[in-house]
């Protein structure tokens, strides 16, 4: 498989880049790749480190294109099956060991909940996928509670994505650079909008700048290389997980990363240790994040884990990617590296698809009492309940018979999601209906953030039963109280919310409900918009003007407190520790964060006239189990179950009587 053009020259053409060997950018490899291990780690200072990524880019981007120019300038064509070929047998052979033995350690040492999900990673990251299956699945890049062991995957793909498009316009002739330096100005357009982290069309510009600078002449400049390499220092100490990136903040590790490699030449990056550990930077940068998730907690036990990722690195260097690359049985015909790498793909996809298949079971021993039912035939529901409570604080064995699934909790959609009733963080609202979802003569309305909506099936249990007209109207991350908040990934003003809860007032003023329940999330302190210096007073004040304009237009006003934070993903505890499930039940103290914002809020509440509902002894005891009875009480760390919500319903009607 070849592009051959008509014109043959027989001399590099003018501005391609020298064939000589670098020693520097060997040395900027390492600066990359020191950058990104140090901050995946956690050392103190260094939490832009991610921008390691961003130079990888750049220097890859200069250093391919560089080769394809120069191959092209001396036969007129570039062997796009070659070039694959060397791709394939330079970056699978250990891409593939690594796949395997992270998902061995998955399968041993991870969740058995999450080795599904596991195992599909490995299938992106063995095709070359995996910054699509993050970008769908809307994983955030600094937030994510339980990453992936494949997640670092992601720059690959990107790279060979990027790689399937790049090779054909490099053959492009005289018109190449125009294609190039279109492909790259589109790019960077898109990446300004900051659409996605992950995605490839908005990074595909930092490779285009690096490819964009291997077709022009450059002249020696130490001074640029000293330059570029303050500005990639500066971005990792200034950046962190609250910098909106890629965007504009991307621009200044690339041009540092541009003015190294036009600087010609530095001396720092040329010695010898330097250029050793940029020849490790593959194996190490595919080694490390595997390992620092088994890594204990604090900087120093991580960097010992990163370390010993850098031993792996240089023995499967030597034991692997040397001899097999280095082989002529793959260097001499292209297509037995091709499908060499073809093999190694499929078969680490396979190997992956196998274990979504067949992922390991859960040991549940036991039929617990059905929970529902004893509440629904107990005299004193509460009574009853405290009763499994406290029998839950002790219990041992997960049941057989848990409901929901752990599958189900996780993927559990009520009514008002479906039809645009609950809003995520992005969209307008535009809901499908008119939000009610009940038949009755009495209005009943429930209002709030994603802590509203999880009461939603035990109001509509109600709603049923007492002849109630019930609407909902709830957003994520978006408190009722008038308060200004950011949006937690965009660290931006969330105006969205502002709308809505404009939008939703005015509903309400219209509607004239003779029941109004609000309940609200108490996790706001770290999004206040302009990050107040009094926080508590903006709470406080927030609050009293909802409950005064609520009050004006509702017969009746009730707020549910909010619930437990969990320390553990309870699908996580639970499933790793299906015979001794008391271990997950964490201290009642450990679980309520924001006490003082809590009490104001009753405080408050009781002042304005409001009654307060607290949930919390239908939750708690000293402890706060993850089960009672047959039921699963939590579908993540801090909502709870569909089925749950409907099991405390009778104690729930007692209060809004």
């Amino acid at each position: 498989m070849t592009v051959t053009l008509p014109r043959r020259r027989s001399r590099p053409a003018r501005g391609t880049a020298p064939t000589a060997h670098r020693a520097d950018i060997e040395g900027l490899r390492a600066v990359a790749v020191l950058l990104v291990v140090l901050a995946h780690a956690g050392v103190p200072g260094l939490a832009g480190g991610f921008i390691g990524v961003d130079v990888f880019f750049v220097i890859s981007g200069f250093l391919i294109t560089g080769l394809l120019r120069r191959e092209y300038a001396t036969t007129g064509r570039v062997r796009l099956a070659r070039f694959y070929a060397r791709r394939a047998v330079r970056l699978l052979p250990l891409a593939t060991l690594v796949i395997v033995v992270a998902l061995a350690g998955a399968w041993y040492l991870a969740p058995p909940t999450r080795f599904a999900a596991y195992a599909g990673d490995a299938v992106a990251a063995a095709t070359y996928t995996m910054n699509v299956r993050l970008d769908t699945t809307g994983t955030d890049y600094f937030g994510d509670p339980a990453p992936s062991p494949f997640q670092h995957f992601w720059s690959l793909a990107v790279e060979e994505q990027f790689y399937l498009l790049w090779p054909l316009l490099v053959a492009r002739g005289r018109i190449a650079p125009l294609l190039m330096v279109a492909v790259t100005l589109g790019s960077f357009a898109w990446g300004m909008q900051g659409t996605s982290y992950f995605g490839t069309p908005g990074r595909a510009w930092e490779l285009g700048a690096g490819a964009l600078l291997a077709l022009v002449v450059t002249r020696r400049r130490p001074w640029l290389g000293w330059a570029g390499l303050a500005a990639i220092g500066a971005a990792a100490v200034l950046y962190d997980e609250t910098t909106p990136f890629p965007g504009t903040a991307a621009l200044l590790p690339v041009l540092g990363a541009l003015a190294v490699i036009a600087a010609g030449g530095n001396r720092l990056l040329a010695t010898g240790p330097m250029g050793w550990l940029g020849r490790m930077s593959y194996g190490w940068y595919l080694w490390h994040w595997p390992l620092l998730l088994l890594a204990p907690p604090g900087p120093a036990a991580r960097i010992v884990v990163a370390v010993a990722a850098l031993g792996l690195a240089v023995v499967s260097h030597h034991l692997l990617e040397n001899p097999v690359r280095h082989h002529r049985v793959w260097t001499v015909r292209p297509r037995r590296g091709l499908l060499l790498g073809l093999g190694l793909s499929a078969s680490a996809a396979a190997l992956a698809a196998f274990g979504m298949l067949h992922p390991p079971e859960i040991p549940a021993r036991g039929v617990a009492p059905d929970a529902g039912r004893t509440i629904a035939a107990a005299q004193n529901p509460a009574a009853a309940l405290e009763r499994m409570l406290t029998a839950g604080v002790t219990a041992t064995d997960l049941p057989r018979n848990l409901r929901p699934t752990f599958e189900k909790a996780a993927t559990q959609r009520v009514a008002p999601q479906l039809d645009g009733c609950h809003v995520g963080l992005t969209g307008p609202f535009r809901p499908k209906s008119d939000c009610s979802y009940t038949a009755g003569g009495r209005v009943v309305v429930l209002f709030g953030d994603s802590h509203a909506l999880q009461w939603y099936p035990a109001m509509e249990s109600l709603a049923r039963k007492n002849g109630w007209r019930l609407y909902s109207f709830t957003r994520s991350s978006c408190s009722p109280a008038q308060i200004a908040l950011d949006e937690r990934r965009a660290q931006a003003r969330y105006l969205e919310c502002d709308a809505w809860r404009t939008q939703v007032v005015a509903r309400i003023s219209r509607l004239r409900p003779d029941l109004l329940v609000v309940s609200s999330s108490v996790n706001y302190r770290q999004v206040l918009s302009g990050k107040p210096t009094a926080p508590d007073a903006v709470w406080q004040t927030g609050w009293v003007r909802t409950f005064t304009v609520l009050k004006r237009f509702a017969g009746n006003v009730r707020l549910i407190a909010d619930t437990p934070f969990l320390t553990v993903a309870p699908a996580d505890c639970l499933s790793t520790n299906p015979t001794a499930i008391s271990r997950c039940a964490a201290p009642r103290a450990d679980v309520l964060p924001e006490p003082r914002w809590r009490e104001q809020l009753r405080a408050i509440s009781v002042a304005s006239g409001v009654p307060v509902i607290d949930p919390v002894p239908w939750l708690c005891t000293t402890r706060c189990p993850l089960v009672v009875g047959d039921t699963l009480i939590y579908r993540d760390s801090n909502h709870l179950t569909e089925a749950y919500a409907r099991l405390v319903a009778p104690l729930l009607e007692v209060r809004l009587r």
